[in-house]
């Protein structure tokens, strides 16, 4: 693994206005203070846009410490010419591609979406990182992008392994995903383009996606409603902690697969794949009770809120899985991550951030 400076480098990350985009680029901004940024995102009507232009003005209030560091294009990855233009312009050292559509639900109704934004758009980065290779320059030096979870589909082998199985997809969004990581290989082969594939296991915390169930649970109970727990409550979740997603991203962001042959002469592909996750499942019932009573505790839900009045349990829904539980070793031992936000304390942290945001 190859160290990588980030001091002077242009860095591209695509999907900048989402959770995890957003927060990564605050942290590279603070971490690298001669880097510069350019972020991509579309801003599209997946659900608030509201929310994505809270996010950038938080970019915002950190980049005007350090003028000049950050350019936002507002723009979609699966635009050849904008993504063909914008390599060409600001000559990218490292690039990180969060832009995906998200949701697996979402993927059973609308899966063109999910090709053009996750196929589409993935080649789109790859073909563009591999133009920087020709001409002058020494190309790009490390491309991060975003897996999930999701690939490793019905395994009922826990902890999930980086070298399980991930060959039997339950979603067109698992698909996608591991469709990237093959396309990530197959670049890394051909073109010797250092490629790591971080598979995210339940990302949560302030101004998190809508559409995320703690997220949905506490909209539905702050407005007095029924909240469906799917598979009966029998779920659970490797439940994440945004900034430990964010330290783990520039973590991997600096270490780099080294370019090497193989014993037989013949190139091994600088190409890397790694679980991000809090290594610790926590029941779905829990998670709930937790979030109620953080809710109570930050005002938004009264003091003496009956949970058990709204919670309805419903059968597994499709695309789902019952368990995410991820074996994080390698990039503890590789990267000397460590996860440090326990599950109260993120959602606390959640429920302080909703109050301020919609009360």
């Amino acid at each position: 693994m190859g160290s990588i400076s980030l001091k002077n480098k242009n860095i591209l990350i695509t999907g900048a206005a989402g959770f995890i985009g957003t927060d990564l680029t605050r942290g590279l901004l603070k971490e690298a203070q001669d880097c510069k940024i350019i972020g991509i995102d579309n801003l599209n009507g997946y659900y608030d846009p509201g929310l994505k232009q809270y996010r950038l003005r938080s970019i915002e209030d950190v980049a005007q410490e350090s003028p000049n560091r950050w350019d936002f294009i507002q723009g979609d990855i699966a635009d050849r010419s904008l993504i063909d233009r914008t390599f060409a312009q600001y000559h990218f050292d490292i690039v990180v591609n969060l832009a995906a559509q998200a949701g697996v639900r979402y993927s059973i109704t609308d899966p063109d979406t999910y090709i053009r934004s996750n196929i589409i758009g993935f080649y789109n980065i790859l073909e563009a990182c591999r133009g920087t290779y020709t001409g002058d320059g020494d190309g790009v030096e490390h491309l991060v992008y975003a897996s999930s979870s999701s690939v490793y589909g019905r395994n009922e082998k826990v902890p999930f392994r980086v070298d399980d199985k991930a060959d039997t997809p339950v979603s067109l969004y698992a698909a996608t995903k591991r469709a990237d990581e093959l396309l990530a290989h197959a670049y890394s082969k051909l073109y010797a383009i250092p490629t790591t594939g971080l598979r995210f296991f339940t990302v949560y915390g302030p101004a998190g996606r809508p559409d995320m169930a703690y997220f949905r649970f506490t909209d539905k109970l702050r407005a007095g409603e029924e909240i469906e727990i799917f598979n009966y409550g029998d779920h659970k979740r490797d439940f994440t902690y945004i900034d430990d997603i964010t330290e783990g991203i520039i973590r991997s962001v600096k270490r780099a697969p080294d370019r090497r042959d193989g014993e037989d002469g013949l190139p091994i592909p600088p190409y890397k794949l790694y679980n991000i996750g809090k290594g610790h499942p926590e029941s779905l019932l829990e998670f709930i009770e937790i979030l109620c009573d953080e809710l109570k505790n930050a005002g938004i839900l009264e003091k003496g809120f009956d949970l058990e009045r709204y919670k309805k349990l419903v059968p597994m829904q499709p695309g789902d899985v019952p368990t995410t539980y991820a074996d994080i070793t390698e990039m503890e031992l590789e990267l000397g991550y460590r996860p440090k936000v326990d599950l109260r304390t993120g959602i606390r942290r959640f429920a302080c951030w909703y109050k301020d945001f919609y009360m």
